[in-house]
């Protein structure tokens, strides 16, 4: 099995055309077709995680915070970003980094401290806006069914819980060959009428090149008319943070001590206490100050994230309570996550969830 072979796997997942503009996912060292010995997954790739890859003779580490953010310029050891690059070049190891493209996933990162945190019925908190497109395209009335049929393999026509959606309306198609042209039918220079079907699919923005390649592939026309359009509806399905309820609505303060148990959290910073029961709850793995105003807007009753400064504190506004759980221990499983779902892609491959500790942050 070869890097592109595992990177494949993890972008059915996490397809890299989630992440946001600002980051630096995929492939950071390596070659693609390099043969991978083992996976060695990580929450940050440090130089003791490439230690125990060496170690464990495992050629391939998966990380979700990328090791490269910013251009490098040079490489000569002078910190710990460029140690580690050379270190993973040195011995012939690749580095994926997943980051905000397993953010938006949902199945990934908030999904994950859902699961942990018992929070039901999961929907995202901040959709991604222009992820989902629409195809038109016209095709003789004989050969439409396998068209479509087609098309959904390829993954168009999916709204949220539904597949093989598409709307259809009949037509006639007019066309005129040029000399050079090769038709399938009609004559050339001459105008020729055809009953046609006038096909309509929305499909997810990353499945785009497959949709169609599948359009080319069934399509009899040596010319294909179509037109994909960028739509503006919300997408249930990518975005950042997610929010849902509890079971059972708690205390505020239970709440609280059971996030901090669940989530291994040395301490909460959290807004004043409301004097309310718990039972909607919002969640954004990381950095999450920027989802405040959603958090409000979807009503929660606490949002849980990390990094918040000390005037956005006073943006709970007595609205809800802003808990802050600390930056690794919103994104700590995400380990765990990617570790499970590996092995149950690849169940008879070398793939361990690393030892090291990466975690920069102590408590006194």
């Amino acid at each position: 099995m070869t890097v592109k072979d595992i990177t494949k796997i993890l972008e059915e997942l996490a397809p890299l055309s989630y992440a946001e503009e600002f980051d630096n996912v995929g492939l950071l060292v390596g070659d693609h077709n390099m043969n991978v010995t083992g996976v060695l997954v990580t929450l940050d790739t440090l130089e003791n995680v490439v230690d125990e890859a060496i170690k464990k003779d495992y050629n391939m580490i998966v990380s979700f915070h990328p090791i490269i953010f910013t251009g490098l310029k040079k490489l000569t050891g002078a910190n710990y970003v460029e140690r580690v690059v050379l270190k993973a070049i040195a011995n012939d190891i690749a580095i994926y980094s997943m980051h905000t493209a397993l953010d938006n996933s949902n199945m990934g990162v908030n999904a994950k401290i859902c699961e942990v945190l018992g929070i039901q019925n999961a929907k995202i908190l901040i959709p991604k806006r222009g992820t989902i497109k629409k195809l038109t395209t016209y095709a003789p009335m004989p050969n439409a069914d396998e068209i479509k049929s087609a098309l959904f393999k390829a993954g168009a026509g999916e709204m949220g819980k539904y597949s093989n959606c598409s709307f259809s309306t009949d037509g006639d198609g007019s066309f005129k060959a040029g000399n050079d042209a090769k038709p399938t039918i009609g004559k050339i220079g001459e105008t020729h009428i055809e009953k046609e079907v006038q096909i309509n699919m929305v499909f997810s923005f990353e499945k785009e090149k497959s949709i169609l390649s599948a359009l080319f592939k069934n399509h009899p026309y040596e010319e294909i008319a179509y037109e994909i359009t960028t739509l503006e509806n919300t997408n249930q399905n990518i975005g950042m943070g997610m929010f849902g309820v509890l079971d059972t609505e708690m205390d505020e303060e239970a709440f609280l001590q059971m996030v901090k148990k669940r989530m291994n959290a040395a301490v909460i910073r959290h807004s004043k206490l409301l004097d309310k029961k718990v039972k909607k709850v919002a969640v954004l793995g990381g950095s999450g100050a920027f989802a405040i105003s959603a958090a409000k807007k979807a009503d929660v009753d606490v949002f849980i994230t990390s990094d918040l400064k000390y005037h956005q504190f006073y943006e709970a506004e007595g609205q809800l309570v802003l808990a802050d759980i600390g930056h690794f221990e919103t994104e700590q499983f995400t380990k765990d996550l990617l570790v499970d779902y590996l092995i149950k892609k690849i169940p008879n491959f070398a793939i361990s969830l690393s030892e090291s500790i990466t975690n920069p942050i102590k408590y006194l």
